[in-house]
């Protein structure tokens, strides 16, 4: 509290931008010129910067001007504030120029590639960007994204949303497992094993199996938690393909799963304002996936 008894006011981006104005025109009268205010009034804010935050920033003399050794910190900090300031205020007044498509694991899959090259080339306008957030909702829930892939279990009632296709699942194994050595694994085999299991994010639950063979279970926080537990060799996991052709690493094998139903793919939204590409982006994944179906049935001709 001040000594009026009231809140102390904190910085405002005014006084930040000051600070790095005159860091970087080397002094008062040109910050002032890049500013387009008076000599004053740029001194009159640095002050009240330095009174706000109580420790001296620059150091002034008649020929340089030089940060302190707080000035430092205070100026680097102040360039991140100012950034994403404006990059606030970019995503504000672009609109809907930018489509943000979150998920918790793996995006599209091995069709996340194709998918980012085909929106480049027909929808140039709108930038696409993925974002990894490792919550339910793949980042919708938490504003982070315009719509996002949902594979784990989710109350969809809340959302609007697409069923876009479906994945098989595979089981993730240690590279010198001796299951890595076979062309596939029944779901019954892996209840004899330790089962690494994804609480919030992951696509597997224990309902898989029947409650009298149900396997043992390590709880791990997210994807490279899961991938190191399985690394280790201390357990086996169970997941869509997605996983397997996003994160191919050293010491891990998949293998396809046998006698287990595939894992429903959602494009997930808001129900109020959604983004105007948002039918342009289940069109497209909905397509991708498509093509996974023609490619089976013409293997079976």
């Amino acid at each position: 509290m001040d000594a009026h008894g009231g809140f102390a006011a904190g910085p405002e981006l005014k006084h930040l931008r000051c600070l790095v104005a005159i860091v970087d025109t080397g002094g008062f009268t040109d910050a002032a010129l890049e500013l387009g205010v008076s000599q004053a009034a740029v001194s009159r804010t640095l002050l009240a910067l330095e009174s706000i935050l109580g420790v001296r920033l620059l150091h002034r003399t008649s020929r340089t001007v030089e940060p302190t050794t707080a000035g430092v910190r205070v100026l680097a900090r102040a360039r991140l504030l100012l950034a994403a300031a404006a990059e606030l205020v970019a995503e504000a007044t672009t609109g809907h120029s930018r489509l943000h498509v979150g998920h918790a694991w793996s995006a599209f899959g091995r069709h996340t590639t194709e998918f980012q090259r085909r929106w480049g080339r027909d929808h140039p306008g709108t930038e696409l960007r993925l974002v990894r957030h490792n919550s339910p909702t793949g980042g919708l829930a938490e504003g982070l994204c315009d719509l996002a892939v949902v594979r784990g279990a989710l109350d969809l009632e809340r959302w609007s949303h697409a069923l876009v296709g479906f994945e098989d699942r595979h089981v993730a194994l240690a590279s010198d497992d001796p299951w890595a050595r076979r062309r596939s694994v029944r779901l019954a085999e892996v209840a004899t094993r330790t089962l690494a299991l994804d609480r919030r994010t992951g696509t597997t639950t224990l309902g898989l199996w029947p409650e009298d063979g149900r396997p043992a279970v390590e709880h791990t926080h997210d994807i490279d938690d899961w991938l190191a537990s399985i690394a280790s060799g201390r357990c086996v996991g169970v997941t869509p393909r997605a996983t397997a052709a996003q994160y191919r690493r050293d010491g891990i094998t998949y293998r396809p799963l046998r006698d287990a139903a595939p894992v429903p793919v959602h494009l997930v939204w808001r129900r109020q304002d959604p983004h105007p590409a948002t039918r342009a982006a289940v069109a497209l994944a909905v397509g991708l996936y498509g093509e996974d179906g023609r490619t089976r049935a013409d293997r079976r001709r």
